[in-house]
C-alpha cells in the first residue's frame, strides 16, 4: 500500500462531528443510532474514537433516497 492511498484512506474518516455535519444532525444523534440499532449506518471504532468512512455516508444517504412520496 503506497503512502498515498494510506493519506486518502486516512482523509475518507470522517469524526462524528464531520459524519453529522455532512448528514445534517447531531453528533448525539449519531450516537444513538449506533447504540440502539436505528439504522445500519456502518462505522469504524480506533480505541474510543469513532469514525465514519465518507463513502458509507453516501451510499447510505443514496439507499435512503426516495422518488416517491413513499416512507416505507
Amino acid at each position: 500500500m503506497s503512502i498515498n492511498s494510506i493519506i486518502g484512506t486516512a482523509r475518507d474518516l470522517l469524526d462524528e462531528k464531520e459524519a453529522a455535519h455532512l448528514l445534517d444532525t447531531s453528533p448525539g444523534t449519531l450516537s444513538v443510532w449506533r447504540s440502539t440499532g436505528r439504522y445500519n449506518l456502518p462505522f469504524i471504532k480506533i480505541g474510543r474514537n469513532v469514525r465514519y468512512r465518507r463513502s458509507d455516508l453516501l451510499a447510505w444517504l443514496e439507499k435512503r433516497t426516495r422518488e416517491t412520496g413513499a416512507t416505507a
